[in-house]
């Protein structure tokens, strides 16, 4: 591979989009996969006669998968590689579609979920983990978004898709079906794009191919720029040892304790009871069932645009400052939704609220927690420590889809949110005193102040 810019001191910028928007395909997956439930649930809840925490249960299968799957890919990404992962998430995708799509019963479906979110969670570790590793410090947080972007729009085009499949003719049994299915066809274009992309040079040099991992970094970064950041991961590596344990040790533990808290605090505010269940959430509000889907388009449609904007300025505002931010504007709008369902506000009134939240959470959490998440551990265990917080995401993420419908049988809706809005206080106290700012910053500067902790 050589460096077709014409600029010795300049790396090849539509090579460096090419393939970090190919890694981002997984996650476009693991949006669709996320979402598409929300369509299905009250069509397989009545056909199979499923009791509340049979509903959370089979709701929230993949997530089990979720959980397992990201923390088994940080240690096969740093012995076989990152591609290569990515290829198996990609066949787990596809497999998990088609089952879904055929499954006879709730036992099958479960079981074809919990492949689905091997995938999910393989890709939401190795897709970011991928890109932080080839993207030069300047561009890191936005090619990183691209991840938590591809997300937004697969949720968007479950939502999408869900509204339109309602509104055929096909039988029930069938539309629910074919919601699952339609992911099959993303999920085949991601595995044959990933034959594309080179494989991660930080785990290159890791592996001592530090000529391939060269030739690589030389295309992305240009000559001048790849000799300073092959000097800085020969540095680093040769700090580490990379096994488990050290990620308990003094500097390695503080991230990877950060890292951790924040992935949970990503979910346990309550993201997901949105995404996995809108369309039952606004049914309850009084929406008739049309209406209730086509609202989940407005919901997808806001979590897009708001990250774009995140995207547009992480990298300008910093990390930190967009939490905040983000944190605060979420915990307001889960008390009005909350609210709302007291007053029993339907509507206008509880969409606005809705959609503000998730549009808070997409400017911040969604976006930042990932670019975080990606680059604040050292290089040589950045796969492990990013097993840990996913796998963090994935646990958390199951409780809240477990435990939604059961809070609300017991507790009502409204208050519900207004506990999710609690945790967004825990998430600015937890950001302002611990979270650091990691904007500009080489992942070996990130690494080396962790040392001085």
């Amino acid at each position: 591979m050589t460096n077709p810019s014409s600029d010795d001191s300049a790396g090849d910028p539509v090579f460096l989009v090419i393939i970090c928007v190919v890694a981002a395909l997984g996650g476009l997956l693991f949006g669709f996969d996320t979402a598409v439930i929300s369509g299905t649930v009250g069509f397989f809840e009545k056909e199979f006669g499923l009791s509340a925490v049979m509903k959370g249960w089979v709701t929230g299968s993949a997530l089990v998968g979720c959980f397992f799957g990201a923390l088994g890919a940080g240690a096969l990404s740093d012995r076989v590689g990152r591609k290569r992962v990515m290829l198996l998430a990609a066949a787990f995708f596809t497999v998990s579609a088609v089952w879904c799509g055929l499954a006879g019963d709730a036992t099958q479906l479960v079981l074809a979920r919990l492949v689905g979110g091997l995938g999910i969670g393989i890709a939401s570790l190795v897709s970011p983990l991928y890109i932080a590793e080839v993207s030069p410090a300047a561009r890191r947080g936005l090619l990183v978004a691209l991840q938590q972007l591809a997300i937004v729009l697969g949720i968007l085009a479950a939502f999408y898709s869900n509204s339109l499949l309602l509104q055929t003719d096909l039988a029930a049994a069938a539309k629910w079906r074919w919601m699952f299915a339609v992911g099959a066809f993303p999920a085949v274009v991601f595995l044959a794009s990933i034959l594309i992309v080179p494989e991660s040079p930080r785990w290159l040099c890791k592996q001592g191919r530090e000529t391939e991992a060269s030739t690589i970094i030389v295309r992305l970064s240009g000559p001048e720029a790849a000799r300073a950041e092959l000097a800085e991961i020969r540095d680093a590596l040769a700090q580490e040892g990379g096994a488990w344990r050290e990620l308990l040790l003094p500097g390695v533990r503080r991230a990877l304790w950060v890292g951790l808290i924040l992935a949970v605090l990503t979910q346990v505010t309550g993201i997901n009871a949105i995404m996995y269940y809108a369309p039952d959430i606004f049914k309850q509000a009084g929406s008739e069932a049309t209406t209730a889907y086509n609202d989940t388009v407005w919901v997808g449609l806001t979590n897009l645009v708001f990250t774009v904007v995140s995207m547009a300025v992480v990298d300008r505002l910093g990390r930190k400052p967009l939490l905040l931010i983000g944190a605060t504007c979420m915990g307001a709008a889960l008390a009005w939704v909350g609210y709302a369902f007291h007053h029993s506000m339907g509507g206008i009134g509880l969409l606005v609220g809705v959609l503000a939240y998730v549009g808070s959470f997409a400017l911040s959490m969604g976006v930042v927690g990932w670019v975080v998440i990606s680059e604040i551990y050292p290089t040589r265990i950045r796969g492990r420590a990013m097993a840990v917080a996913t796998g963090g995401v994935w646990a958390a993420c199951y409780v809240v889809a477990q435990t939604f419908p059961v809070l609300v049988e017991r507790i009502g809706t409204g208050t519900t949110f207004w506990v999710y809005g609690v945790f967004c206080i825990v998430a600015i106290a937890f950001v302002a005193l611990f979270v650091p700012e990691t904007k500009g910053r080489t992942l070996e500067e990130i690494e080396r102040s962790w040392r001085r902790v």
